[in-house]
């Protein structure tokens, strides 16, 4: 019987198995980097090792470090997670030759579907040769052959692109996963992401639990997922299960996996690959099957048997991750101080698997997955429905995220229809991603309750009343309003909009006759209001401009805080460069970001050195523009 486990990962997944195990009275061991020596996992485990470092590479991904964790702790047993070294067959060999359970599917199994060139030979079906493509080829995809999530992933449309995006894919899965090697596949436009969950024990019984469709990704990563996957036939779900089931059969396999397919707009469902792990999306499967699949995991890996059959699926299950990035500007990672993190909604209706808290601090070295939310109910609308609910009124203060976003895409016609593909983003971004309305209200209920702030309360004392009416800006919106003699505020200049009731924190206002609550939340300089309507995050707008916030003209300000991974070869100072070539690699959150020349030009200054640690908005380059040369020549 397993007694401890050890929990090789972070975030959000250790969490959760943690959760589990603590139901079933397991203890519980993590393993933690020196930026996440605080973090949630680590409050949550019974014991905690320490890995020294801070990077994927120096911590997380250190096989042999984990395991001596594991044996220091006193755990028997070690779960992966997902990510990291969750299909590495080394490592699941040598947590097995330590004389630990590996929570997991054999050695020999991920040997043979963790990597995806592999598994698609053992599928029969092959992958492109990089050198003997040609235009009527494209589009293609390059894949990292270990791994997931997005990572070492490219779509390439243009021959001349190809080098330069093997190069960085190389780059990007060797620092994800240990790694580098990719390979070319044909890219289906307008495809569907469709998976299968399985789960396999060691007396011959493998169950396919039913379809997850997973087809609103943005860089190949996985936003929105849902059970079961909404239009599809019930012959193609059967074809789907046969093929997952003979997948896993093939290899003897055991544990929980999922078989990913790509299904094209006529119906044919293409093989993508076999990921020997739990999957993120895991909880929208356990929602509508009514299981726990990590206790099946552990029940598994101890050698106990499933039933002959899954139970019946029920209803419909739907999860959006909250990342802290910002779609409208290229999903840029973001780093700093979560202040509030609270999603209402009541179990199991609603479930929020987190892998932050209030108060802790988002850094730039892994995912910026903050938390999972998962809505069940009976049918898929009122799933939708109770999921944008919690959404809209979560208090989700700190760093931008993707909240809004999440909302609009569950709203969105095609979403809520059931017209699903992986382009959806790419279409529809700049709708989704348009400012939430009810912004001017907002910035009005902050300033009345920064006003209630330094008066004491609604309803304090009236002497000593300024004689002028009161300024505050935000952003685009600049409120006048005057104290009045009972201790309460009146709205200048918008007619129609009433204070009834203010404190520091909550505002009442009343607009056109509709009374409408408002929490106000202030951290440094960002004012976050919170209302039913939707949440904004404001900062004041300062009465001067300070000279010093003005950049250089052709100056590269670091996007995010992150690390330089390389400068682009021929990029020194004094340099010609073209406008939108690239200049400078940055890491940030396992992903990399490539940063381009704003105009065509000579580079005057480079401060990017690889290895280097940047804040945002440090200055990593400066192009001067050259203005047209024909004008700049000297009469004849």
């Amino acid at each position: 019987m397993i007694s401890s486990v050890l929990v090789a990962n972070r975030g959000e997944i250790a969490c959760r198995v943690f959760r589990t195990c603590r139901e079933l009275g397991i203890a519980t061991v993590a393993v933690h980097s020196d930026p996440d020596a605080g973090a949630l996992h680590v409050r949550e485990a019974d014991a905690a090792v320490r890995l020294p470092g801070a990077t994927p590479a120096e911590t997380y991904l250190r096989g042999e470090l984990i395991v001596k964790a594991a044996l220091a702790a006193g755990a028997d047993a070690v779960h992966p997670g997902y990510g990291f070294l969750s299909e590495n067959a080394e490592f699941a060999q040598a947590v097995t030759d330590a004389g630990l359970v590996w929570i997991g599917p054999s050695a020999e199994a991920i040997e043979a579907m963790a990597s995806k060139t592999r598994a698609k030979e053992l599928m029969g079906l092959a992958t492109l040769d990089p050198g003997s493509l040609t235009e009527s080829d494209l589009p293609v995809l390059v894949k990292a052959a270990a791994g997931g999530g997005g990572r070492g992933m490219r779509v390439v449309r243009s021959l001349v692109e190809l080098a330069g995006e093997l190069e960085a894919a190389r780059s990007e899965a060797a620092s994800a996963f240990g790694d580098g090697e990719v390979f070319v596949e044909p890219y289906i436009e307008a495809g569907r992401h469709v998976e299968v969950q399985i789960l396999a024990d060691a007396h011959g019984t493998v169950w396919a639990l039913g379809t997850r469709d997973c087809s609103l990704q943005r860089r190949h990563q996985k936003v929105v997922e849902e059970s079961p996957a909404p239009g599809l036939g019930p012959e193609l779900v059967d074809t789907l299960h046969t093929l997952a089931v003979g997948a896993a059969r093939a290899v003897d396999y055991r544990g929980a996996g999922t078989v990913e397919f790509l299904v094209a707009e006529d119906g044919r469902a293409h093989f993508l690959e076999m990921n020997t792990r739990l999957q993120v999306e895991h909880p929208v499967t356990e929602a509508v099957f009514g299981l726990d699949l990590v206790a099946l995991q552990l029940s598994i890996a101890q050698g106990e048997a499933l039933p002959p059959s899954p139970p019946q699926e029920r209803g419909h299950a739907v999860e959006a991750r909250l990342y802290a990035e910002d779609p409208s500007a290229g999903w840029t990672p973001q780093a700093g101080v979560l202040h509030a993190l609270d999603v209402p909604g009541v179990p199991p209706a609603v479930r929020v698997d987190a892998g932050y808290a209030a108060g802790d601090v988002i850094g730039v070295h892994y995912d910026p997955m903050l938390a999972k939310i998962i809505a069940w109910a009976p049918t898929r609308a009122e799933a939708i429905r109770r999921l944008a609910y919690s959404l809209r009124r979560a208090r989700v203060h700190g760093p931008v995220t993707n909240r809004d976003l999440l909302v609009a895409s569950l709203e969105h016609p095609d979403f809520v229809g059931g017209r699903l593909d992986t382009g959806f983003y790419e279409r529809n971004l700049d709708e989704l991603t348009a400012p939430a309305p009810g912004e001017e209200h907002a910035a009005v209920a902050a300033a009345i309750a920064d006003a209630a702030g330094r008066s004491g309360r609604f309803g304090g004392a009236w002497r000593n009343l300024p004689s002028t009416d009161q300024v505050k800006a935000y952003g685009d919106h600049e409120i006048r309003y005057r104290p009045l003699r009972d201790g309460g505020f009146e709205v200048v200049d918008r007619p129609g909009v009433r204070v009834v009731r203010a404190t520091a924190h909550r505002v009442a206002l009343e607009v056109d006759g509709v009374v409408r609550n408002y929490d106000v939340g202030v951290h440094g300089d960002t004012v976050h209001v919170d209302s039913p309507a939707g949440a904004h995050a404001l900062t004041p707008r300062p009465r001067f401009t300070d000279p010093q916030d003005r950049a250089e003209p052709g100056s590269l300000l670091a996007p995010m805080p992150g690390t330089v991974v390389r400068v682009g070869d021929g990029v020194v100072e004094g340099a010609r460069v073209t406008q939108g070539q690239p200049l400078v690699w940055l890491e940030a959150m396992k992903m990399e970001h490539r940063i381009v020349s704003p105009a065509s030009g000579t580079l005057t200054a480079l401060h990017a050195v690889p290895g280097r640690q940047v804040e945002v908005g440090a200055l990593l380059a400066v192009v001067n523009e050259v203005v047209n040369e024909a004008q700049e020549a000297p009469a004849s």
